[in-house]
């Protein structure tokens, strides 16, 4: 089982010495160590000013006269609150989270001006707001920009003072608050009675009152907010400050910068990209080719993809829910499915569901191509190894989605934090999960060790299976900054440790590791050159990581850092865009090398996973378009200043995340699917891949086409025309062209899902029952004597 016999495919001893390669130059691995050293010391320097330079919390608010209305304790304690009942899995703070409630900051602070400008009125005129003359409006619209923009915080006491009018919006939002999270059909996708206790409906509002105050009033000694003016509200001022559009300006001359520099070496240097030399010709690279024999190990994975299939059809069904969310925000085609999948349940599993079918892919994958690459033939222990974190994984995924589940219903008491849902974005898993998740991890990389070690040993630590093992390696360690935070560590605190995650993962580590693994695919199959593999790792980190690591802060422009973070990540980040536009040649040269011709074994073997290799060409594109074009239109500080939080992010979020690792998850899961299989085994698996592929991509593009990109363009046009609050209300998104959009997304999503994920998860399932559950690997001498 597992094995095809082919004339041309001859045994060769697993452990046949490698003879050596053309020496790379060490300047290589000195660049991408001094990149790596410059782009995390200004970014620790980032998060130093982070802490220093957070919006205060006062130990006391109180009104004019010192009555006190609420505490530091009652803002770290409504804090607790929206994150135990995953409220940024429902709508933004300061435009971070999901897209179906309000950005809670934003509904307050517009109800606060209209609050403040009808008391100002009163108190000026007696009479409201609407019932004074144009020239008397005038009077009071300037006087409650003044009135919300003054700074009423003393560093000294430690007090803040909120005006007549700030604690008249205070008592209407506590009224607010309590009924639309209680009441029926008032928070779309949230069932009736979803926060039950009044103190904690109290303490909630409180920590909005504070994070909304931070949004209007001015940084000492600036002419902004806190959040740098954002959201934008023109009843009370808030409109793009002056760094903002400096920085954007500035960034574009950097991105410019950046493509001309990348074009003018790749035009000088022939040798750069996957092409390589010319010369360097991989049917004269000596590359054991492997040998057909499937170890028990690389057996065990087989239950692996079985899972892979069963997860990514949950989440793509997850994925569509929450899409009909968006067209009737309270049913499921007449049905109400909100007492049993709440939207910010829904939306979490979707998310979590996401990392963990990708990771499991990329697990996987790893391992078996860790076996492939290290050519060490069967492990002793190494199938214990892989069994057990296939339990472990097992445990991680069942655990957090019922944590989750039992934390947003408020069941697991005191141990929310640590067995429910965390409540940050992507990292809503509770903090156990959190370690076992980073111990799996760990155990991962010592099983991918001992397959690679005597690949290391014989090639050298910084040829391309130690790149391997670096780049796997860096998956677990940057997820560690995941428990530098607590329940109630400063938001803005909260939210830059979440993004050094988020960002560096996704759009750091998780594109080196891609790279890696294209680099070893390609070179065993005697498309590329050591030599070449090797190079382009290299240079993949050196431009990936210049602008990738200190660009993070581009997710921090508005969530309380200073002007210094806004300078630095806006033109770190415009040359993120720079790697990006390499792969449209990335993906002709991938059709390039599939057709290329080199000797006859390794040829059959890129045939054998031609479409492992489609996939990738599939990876190419979407990172082009998903990543690049998607992700700059968003990047640049006076675009994201209007767009934070719209549609344009999730349009942005599935071309990037499921167009790039997605799509290169799918690779490694075809691949070894393919790898477990004989050739009349496959002629009828490959009939469920082909419309997989088919059926993901044109699903995402229509996606994209039909609603994602025009309908976040809508959205946008309303921000300016209306305010962010407003392009964020049902007002808008449940009305009109926008929500006739979601609609006709539909098509999208049928396809994708229909045709795609339950077609690749049938390949999987089609795999398990009938090449490995029935099937146990023959022995190694009977595969031996089958290849021979």
């Amino acid at each position: 089982m597992g094995i095809e016999k082919t004339q041309s495919f001859k045994h060769r001893s697993v452990s046949s010495p490698l003879p050596p390669s053309p020496s790379l130059s060490p300047w290589w691995r000195y660049s991408t160590l001094i990149v790596f050293i410059i782009g995390f010391s200004i970014l620790a320097f980032v998060t130093f000013l982070t802490y220093r330079d957070a919006p205060p919390i006062p130990a006391i608010v109180s009104d004019d006269s010192g009555k006190v209305l609420f505490t530091k304790e009652d803002i770290e304690y409504g804090q607790e609150i929206f994150l135990k009942y995953g409220l940024m899995e429902h709508g933004t703070l300061w435009g971070h989270g999901a897209y179906l409630g309000p950005d809670y900051t934003a509904e307050y602070l517009h109800n606060e001006a209209l609050i403040v400008k009808d008391t100002i009125a009163k108190n000026k005129y007696s009479l409201p707001y609407d019932k004074i003359n144009n020239d008397e409006k005038a009077v009071v619209d300037n006087q409650t920009i003044q009135t919300l923009k003054i700074n009423r915080y003393n560093s000294n006491t430690n007090t803040l003072v909120f005006t007549a009018g700030e604690v008249a919006a205070y008592n209407f939002m506590l009224n607010h608050w309590n009924e639309y999270f209680t009441l029926k059909e008032k928070a779309p996708g949230l069932p009736e009675k979803f926060i039950k206790r009044k103190i904690e409906l109290t303490a909630l509002t409180s920590f909005l009152a504070w994070a909304t105050w931070v949004t209007v009033a001015k940084r000492p000694g600036k002419d902004y907010s806190y959040t740098n003016n954002w959201p934008y509200e023109l009843l009370v001022g808030n409109v793009p400050s002056a760094p903002i559009y400096l920085w954007s300006a500035l960034s574009l001359i950097t991105l410019l910068g950046g493509i001309g520099l990348v074009l003018f070496l790749f035009g000088k240097f022939h040798f750069l990209g996957w092409r390589g030399d010319e010369s360097e010709l991989p049917m004269e690279e000596k590359i054991p080719l492997p040998t057909g024999i499937i170890t028990p190990d690389q057996w065990a994975i087989g239950k692996y993809l079985l899972v892979i299939g069963l997860l990514f059809v949950l989440q793509s069904l997850f994925g569509g829910a929450l899409a009909h969310y968006r067209i009737e925000s309270g049913a499921f085609y007449g049905y109400n499915i909100t007492p049993i999948f709440p939207y910010n349940l829904l939306r979490t599993w979707h998310l979590q569901l996401a990392i963990f079918w990708i990771a499991t892919a990329w697990i996987a994958g790893g391992l078996f191509l860790s076996n492939w690459v290290g050519g060490s033939g069967e492990i002793r222990g190494q199938k214990v190894g892989v069994n057990i974190l296939f339990v472990a994984l097992i445990v991680v995924v069942l655990g957090s989605l019922v944590g989750e589940a039992l934390g947003l219903r408020d069941m697991l008491g005191k141990a929310w934090f640590w067995l429910g849902h965390q409540g940050s974005e992507y990292l809503d898993l509770g903090r156990l999960w959190q370690i076992l998740l980073v111990i799996g991890m760990s155990l991962w990389i010592f099983l991918m060790y001992r397959a690679l070690k005597p690949a290391i040993k014989k090639e050298g630590k910084f040829e391309l299976p130690a790149l391997f093992l670096y780049a796997s390696m860096a998956i677990p360690l940057f997820y560690i900054p995941a428990f530098f935070y607590g329940p109630r560590t400063h938001f803005t605190v909260i939210d830059n440790w979440r993004f050094w995650i988020i960002h560096l993962w996704v759009e750091g580590y998780f594109e080196l590791f891609a790279t890696v693994v294209v680099a070893i695919m390609f070179r065993h199959m005697g498309l590329v050159t050591s030599k070449t593999a090797t190079r382009l790792v290299f240079l993949d980190a050196i431009i990936y990581m210049a602008g990738g690591i200190i660009g993070t802060g581009h997710h921090w422009y508005f969530s309380g850092q200073g002007t210094v973070n806004l300078g630095l990540s806006a033109c770190f980040s415009a040359l993120e865009v720079v790697p990006l536009t390499l792969l449209t040649l990335d993906a002709w040269d991938f059709i390039r090398l599939k057709n290329k011709t080199a000797n006859v074994e390794r040829d059959d073997l890129a045939s054998k996973h031609q479409w492992a290799i489609y996939f990738l060409m599939a990876v190419g594109v979407w990172n082009f378009v998903g990543a690049g074009v998607f992700g700059f239109l968003i990047n640049l500080p006076i675009v994201s200043y209007y767009e934070i939080g719209t549609t344009l992010t999730a349009n942005h979020a599935h071309g990037a995340m499921f167009g790039v690792f997605g799509m290169l998850a799918l690779a490694l899961y075809i691949f070894c699917l393919r790898a477990l299989q004989t050739k009349e085994q496959w002629k009828k698996t490959v009939q469920f891949v082909r419309i997989g592929f088919w059926g993901v991509n044109i699903g995402l593009f229509l996606m994209i086409i039909l609603d994602l990109f025009p309908a976040g363009v809508l959205q946008l046009l309303d921000v300016l025309q209306n305010g962010y609050w407003h392009a964020r209300s049902l007002k808008f998104t449940m009305t009109g062209t926008f929500h006739f959009l979601e609609w006709i997304r539909l098509i999208g999503d049928g396809i994708f899902i229909f045709l795609g994920a339950f077609p690749l998860a049938g390949a999987g399932i089609w795999t398990y029952f009938t090449c490995v559950f029935n099937s146990p690997p023959p022995s190694h001498q009977q595969q031996i004597k089958e290849v021979k």
